[in-house]
């Protein structure tokens, strides 16, 4: 593939299987990490991004080739063998995949590089989306996007490059299969953001965090709790979603 695509520009769309179950690590690195199979999978699948980048570096393409690693949800929580946790940890973040609306289901870090072009080292706390992607590899392949219709990314270069201090998403909205769960607004003036849940799950057990009973969280019917008013959350102050704002509490 990059012999073909040496001289000319390509996209390498690669989505790794690992980190997800069933965890089919191979022999070679079955049992190399202090964290079980799932330890063991993660040290694979960055074995195999180095693999990746070395044949970029190699074929001298680094300073010209814009890579963004990325997960399209968080950890899956009710993914267990007996005791083992097989799905990863969301850390402070409450929830995990399939979830909806929480933070732990949607919240993941993006990684980018492309040196010389992208300063090394920087942080952005910016809330961006994976739709996200599409415009940016766009513009960089130098097209437009289509006119005849609405697109919900922003091409994230100008963000990136520090040219733009924050991300061109005013609304999220967050769903589960078709329901609206949740929708995050950046209030742009204060820097707030708030998120509002219309729906969230019921934990099975109650205090868990997640759907042990099902094995995954269902979006509708009665695997979820309605609210209205809708639960409503300070992400900025409290990114943990563990105290929902009242009337009383934040009058606005």
């Amino acid at each position: 593939f990059y012999f073909r695509n040496k001289h000319s520009p390509f996209l390498l769309f690669f989505s790794l299987l690992h980190v997800h179950t069933p965890l089919i690590t191979t022999e070679k690195f079955q049992g190399r990490s202090r964290h079980g199979l799932y330890g063991d999978n993660v040290e694979e699948m960055d074995w195999m991004v180095g693999e990746l980048l070395g044949v970029i570096e190699k074929e001298g393409l680094k300073n010209n080739t814009f890579i963004y690693f990325a997960s399209d949800h968080g950890g899956f929580l009710e993914a267990r063998r007996g005791n083992a946790q097989l799905g990863g940890w969301n850390g402070i973040y409450k929830g995990g995949k399939g979830m909806g609306g929480w933070e732990g289901g949607i919240r993941v870090p993006g990684i980018v590089r492309w040196p010389g072009v992208l300063p090394a080292g920087t942080v952005i706390n910016e809330l961006t989306s994976l739709m996200d992607i599409f415009p940016t590899v766009v513009h960089l392949a130098g097209g437009a996007v289509p006119k005849d219709r609405v697109i919900d990314g922003h091409n994230l270069l100008p963000l990136l490059q520090g040219k733009i201090q924050h991300s061109g998403h005013e609304f999220m909205f967050h769903y589960c299969g078709v329901f609206l769960h949740a929708v995050r607004w950046h209030q742009k003036d204060s820097g707030t953001v708030w998120k509002a849940h219309y729906a969230t799950p019921v934990f099975q057990p109650e205090a868990s965090g997640a759907c042990f009973g099902r094995g995954i969280c269902p979006c509708f019917g009665d695997g979820v709790t309605r609210h209205d008013p809708p639960l409503l959350f300070d992400l900025s102050q409290d990114p943990a979603e563990e105290n929902p704002l009242s009337a009383d509490i934040e009058p606005l």
